[in-house]
């Protein structure tokens, strides 16, 4: 019975040294082993890694321009020799356009998340911390709210007319009020904590507060949201521009690509087929990426981890 108790003892204290271990680590770490132990979010950092790859060294990887046009082998399919992918209706080749186009999807996707989120990370943080100016911080938020995202991306692009530029404006401004929620939700929980309390009580500056003390606890909630959020936003930003609303042909653009083989879908599908299986694979490595991400920056999950071990 003693043995026992002393080899229960024992266990319990190495699993204390464990959570506390694990509470000393810091963000990065928990961030790089959570996506190595979890095969899911390994396999959606694998696909982003591969498309930043061709994103970054197209001119280097792709085997022809994406401009470049040979008539005679117009709408000529998957396995044409010299065109692995084919060809489009113009005598293109897919596989060329579709690597330099992962350069301006990954624009249109990321560019509006990161934005947003440096919008809507102080804006969340002031509105819970002052309640006035929260009040009218998250009313104008719930006007915005009052539109659905897809509507209000559209009627912003259409007013402000098509191009990237004005593509990613109007979708941080549909970002804007969704991420401003979440950070003000945790916000709010942050600011009825103890370090709070005591950070006041010793006469600590509110920018202080706002931006050292609770800025960090807020942060990861927005990134965590943020990496989830991108695949929608890569949908969007395809959707525009393959109603004309967004990035302008003949960039090599996903959503362009798309659109342009609805008129020769029925005798070369795969002109249409091909940018929308590269768009399915980017939103789905964005997505099991920011569900690997969700748990391995939840500290309830980490430290329930640290105890099984």
């Amino acid at each position: 019975m003693a043995t026992g108790r002393i080899r229960k003892s024992k266990a319990s204290k190495r699993s204390r040294r464990s959570v506390e271990t694990e509470r000393a680590r810091s963000t990065l770490y928990f961030i790089w082993r959570g996506i190595r132990n979890d095969p899911y979010g390994m396999a959606g950092a694998l696909i982003i890694l591969v498309l930043v790859i061709c994103a970054l060294f197209a001119p280097y990887i792709a085997p022809y321009d994406p401009q470049y046009a040979d008539p005679r082998l117009r709408l000529r399919g998957p396995g044409t020799e010299g065109h692995i992918l084919g060809l489009d209706q113009q005598g293109r080749d897919i596989l060329s356009r579709l690597i330099y186009g992962s350069r301006y999807s990954l624009i249109a996707g990321v560019t509006p998340v990161v934005l947003g989120g440096l919008i809507s990370i102080p804006l969340g943080t002031i509105a819970a911390y002052y309640e006035r100016v929260g009040y009218f911080i998250m009313r104008s938020m719930d006007v915005l709210f009052a539109f659905p995202m897809v509507l209000l991306a559209i009627t912003l692009s259409f007013f402000m007319g098509p191009g990237l530029g004005n593509l990613i404006i109007a979708l941080v401004v549909v970002l804007i009020p969704y991420n401003t929620r979440v950070v003000y939700v945790q916000a709010l929980a942050q600011k009825e904590q103890g370090y709070i309390e005591a950070a006041r009580a010793d006469a600590t500056s509110d920018f202080k507060i706002l931006f050292v003390e609770m800025l960090p606890h807020v942060v990861s909630a927005s990134v965590v949201y943020s990496m989830t959020i991108v695949g929608t936003i890569v949908v969007t930003a395809a959707g525009l521009s393959f109603l004309g609303l967004g990035v302008q042909p003949p960039t090599p653009e996903w959503g362009i690509m798309t659109s342009d083989g609805r008129t020769v879908l029925h005798i070369a599908p795969h002109v249409s087929t091909l940018p929308g299986v590269a768009i399915f694979l980017m939103v789905t490595g964005f997505n099991l990426l920011g569900d690997s991400l969700r748990d391995a920056l939840d500290p309830k999950t980490r430290l329930v981890r640290a105890g099984a071990r």
